[in-house]
């Protein structure tokens, strides 16, 4: 017999698994040391410090490739004067700290503006070669440092020109919130700019001023870790199985102070995609490090709820053995007797009576088998007779033990699965959580209206090589245009009656060029996208005026960001128009609260309307929300949007979930449980038993025809297969009985 086989491996292993099982429970919910900052806050640094990242990142890369197209079009409308050069970017975009045009030939500074950029770096190796022209980081005299981005200029006459332009790596222009502080650190750690912390000269006490130097510390110690940290290769640094932000990115812990723990979180500068070797910030080694200080979370030793798991693992462990003690007792044990009582039969051994157990299949098993020890001339068995059966009888049998077993786990799971460590809309949230989401949300906001404005500006810089004379010459820039800005989905120019005289992409909307008509706007009402217009009018044109359609998922990208939940832009009056997820256009939000925190968000409040963040209870769910309408400078500052953003409490990383879901992953488990011991025992064990009681009570019956064959080589089997010997002893027994009358008797006499 298998040692894998039968009723004995699925027994064990309900054992095996029940002890296993409470030892899980016991090691989750009971006793243990929360964190003294919850993992949700940390997660939350982390996800800012990303967010800088790519804020940092797209700046870098969007203004290495403005002037890089700006040369472009330059050197193919024939080039133009240096200062002219310099005129006509500092008007289209202003971004540069400074700029410079130099004679290549002679090195002359032929035009400058802004701050001084030195040329002593300026070299054959950085003009030639592989790198040639390639963005570089030079420290000024001053100890700041720059990123040098390069462009030729060609001339249809005289040498060539080098275009430089100085860009600044200073913290991203985003809103930290209070107490929130972040840096941009190099490799090997060395800090190149810093935001959020308070100068020393405004403070007012000796106290705070300590407080400040500690932080200032402390960014720089976990600089120091986040630098080396972010050495390592995104893939291997990553966790098995999770995906989201291609570089690498963790958080860190710093030392106490005054209650307070610094905690931070790093990422560090790399491409949306992995496989994108064009971005110039993912190669240059910096990291975003964002600090924040968290009160220290302080719990009672004597909390009661520590002592849960510890309970319920002691009561798995008692129902559990009940249960095996059932099923040894109830199934078990008389199926092993029957494998010996039907062994015996088929050996021969007919004198001593069959051991016929209580009830259940077993009990019809050995009682026919006694039956059929009369039939092969057993003494003092009965006389084989066919036994009425009783019609309409609901048999259990092995059935009933499965049921108790379950429902005797089944008291185990449900209370832990689903009353146990249960929260409701009481629960604690850290105030920090809310104005994370807060501020991210208004990063947000502050990343759409800031991409807004470059695409209206990128519209501004094409503008003005446009020429409404020349049909097929404007409409082979808008197409070059079209293909190296992926925002747009269509390009086209529209005259002064509203014509339009060329265009690329898609079929172009109705585009007003009123004189007071906005440059950005919003149509499309009623359909199933909204229409997003931004326009530029092209100079020496009056009335003329270049219009591109922004992809609504190209605004919809810009939303997708980790722990944020559901993000959505929605115009004045709280209508979509572009989601992180699916969405109906012009569709109002899901929930009342959020339409009258929108309208909150745009009050004017001293400057102008500010973001906000909102804890929202109702109908034991907590909901963390935010709005942050746009703010700032650009022509989409004015459009009157709003980013708003919320997300289920339960996503947060927080002690008091942690340990909801732990319990209800222990109560799943157990269901588990029940659903694989005991529908292996029901399958393998039960059914071929109930199949095999029906057999047994044939064959006593007088049913010798009937082959009987082992579905398993298990104990079932084996009876099974002494049952098949017993029917060809009968058989063969009968056979000899028939066989007797007919023999010829001898005569007395002959002749």
């Amino acid at each position: 017999m298998p040692l894998l086989g039968g009723i004995r491996p699925p027994i064990a292993l309900l054992c095996v698994l029940v002890l296993a099982l409470a030892g899980l429970t016991a090691k989750v919910l009971g006793p243990g040391a929360e964190p003294v900052v919850p993992k949700a806050v940390l997660s939350s640094q982390q996800y800012f410090a990303q967010d800088g990242a790519i804020a940092l990142r797209a700046s870098i890369d969007e203004r290495v490739t403005d002037l890089e197209r700006t040369a472009a079009a330059l050197n193919a409308g024939g080039g133009a004067e240096p200062e002219r050069v310099l005129s006509d970017l500092s008007k289209a975009y202003q971004k540069w700290t400074g700029t410079t045009v130099v004679d290549l030939a002679s090195g002359k500074v032929l035009a400058a503006r802004g701050e001084r950029i030195p040329l002593a770096w300026l070299d054959k190796d950085v003009l030639t070669g592989d790198q040639a022209l390639t963005p570089r980081m030079v420290r000024l005299e001053t100890g700041d440092v720059r990123l040098m981005t390069m462009a030729v200029l060609e001339r249809k006459e005289g040498p060539q020109q080098l275009l430089i332009a100085s860009n600044s790596l200073s913290v991203p222009s985003i809103n930290l919130g209070p107490f929130r502080s972040m840096a941009v650190v190099a490799r090997g750690g060395e800090v190149l700019a810093t935001a959020g912390f308070e100068q020393s000269e405004a403070l007012n006490s000796d106290a705070e001023r300590e407080e400040l130097s500690f932080l200032q510390k402390q960014m720089t110690h976990l600089s120091d870790r986040a630098a080396e940290e972010s050495e390592q290769n995104p893939v291997s640094a990553r966790e098995p199985g999770s995906r989201g932000y291609p570089g690498v990115s963790g958080t860190l812990l710093g030392e106490e102070y005054n209650g307070r723990i610094a905690t931070a979180g790093y990422a560090s500068l790399a491409a949306s995609d992995p496989e994108d070797e064009q971005s110039v910030a993912a190669g240059l080694g910096l990291t975003v490090v964002a600090m924040l200080p968290v009160v220290e979370q302080r719990t009672g030793t004597q909390d009661s709820r520590q002592l849960f798991g510890l309970l319920a693992a002691g009561a798995l462990v008692l129902l559990g053995l009940l249960a095996v003690a059932i099923l040894w007792v109830s199934v078990q044990r008389p199926l092993l007797a029957l494998f010996l009582e039907s062994r015996r039969l088929a050996r021969g051994d007919l004198i001593r009576p069959v051991t016929v157990p209580r009830w259940g299949e077993a009990a019809r098993i050995g009682a026919a088998l006694e039956r059929t020890r009369g039939q092969l001339g057993g003494a003092g068995a009965p006389d084989g007779a066919p036994v009425p059966r009783r019609k309409g009888r609901v048999r259990v049998g092995a059935r009933g033990p499965l049921v108790l077993t379950a429902v005797l786990l089944l008291l185990w799971c449900v209370p832990v699965g689903f009353l146990l460590n249960r929260t409701d809309e009481s629960i604690s949230i850290p105030a920090s959580m809310v104005n994370d989401q807060r501020d991210r949300t208004d990063l947000v906001a502050d990343r759409v209206r800031r991409a807004l404005n470059e695409a209206q500006a990128d519209l501004v810089s094409t503008s003005r090589l446009i020429d409404t004379g020349d049909r097929a010459a404007t409409e082979t820039v808008l197409a070059q245009a079209l293909r190296e800005h992926t925002r747009y989905q269509a390009l086209y120019v529209v005259g002064r009656d509203g014509d339009v005289i060329a265009r690329a992409g898609d079929d172009p909307h109705a585009f007003s060029t009123g004189k007071d008509a906005a440059l950005v706007r919003v149509s499309g009402k009623g359909t199933k996208k909204p229409v997003v217009q931004a326009g530029a009018p092209v100079p020496e044109h009056e009335g003329t005026v270049l219009v591109g359609e922004v992809r609504v998922e190209f605004l919809n990208s810009l939303l997708k960001r980790p722990g944020l939940g559901e993000v959505r832009v929605v115009n004045a009056d709280a209508q979509t128009l572009a989601a992180s997820g699916g969405f109906l256009a012009f569709a109002g939000l899901p929930d009342d609260a959020l339409p009258d925190l929108v309208r909150a968000g745009n009050v004017q409040v001293g400057a102008g309307p500010v973001e906000n963040g909102l804890l929202i209870r109702n109908g034991g769910a907590v909901t963390v929300a935010a709005a942050a309408p746009f703010t700032g400078g650009g022509v989409a500052a004015v459009l009157g949007w709003t980013v708003v953003s919320w997300q289920n409490a339960n996503h947060f990383e927080i002690t008091a979930y942690e340990r909801e879901d732990r319990s209800v992953l222990a109560g799943l488990l157990g269901l588990a449980l029940i659903v694989v011991c005991l529908g292996w025992i029901h399958l393998v064990v039960v059914r071929p038993l109930r199949a095999l009681a029906a057999d047994a009570e044939n064959l006593a019956d007088g049913d010798l025809k009937t082959v009987h064959y082992p579905r398993y080589q298990d104990e079932v089997g084996a009876v099974v297969r002494s049952l098949e010997l017993i029917r060809q002893q009968l058989q063969a027994r009968r056979q000899s009985q028939a066989r007797r009358p007919a023999e010829p008797r001898p005569r007395a006499g002959g002749r």
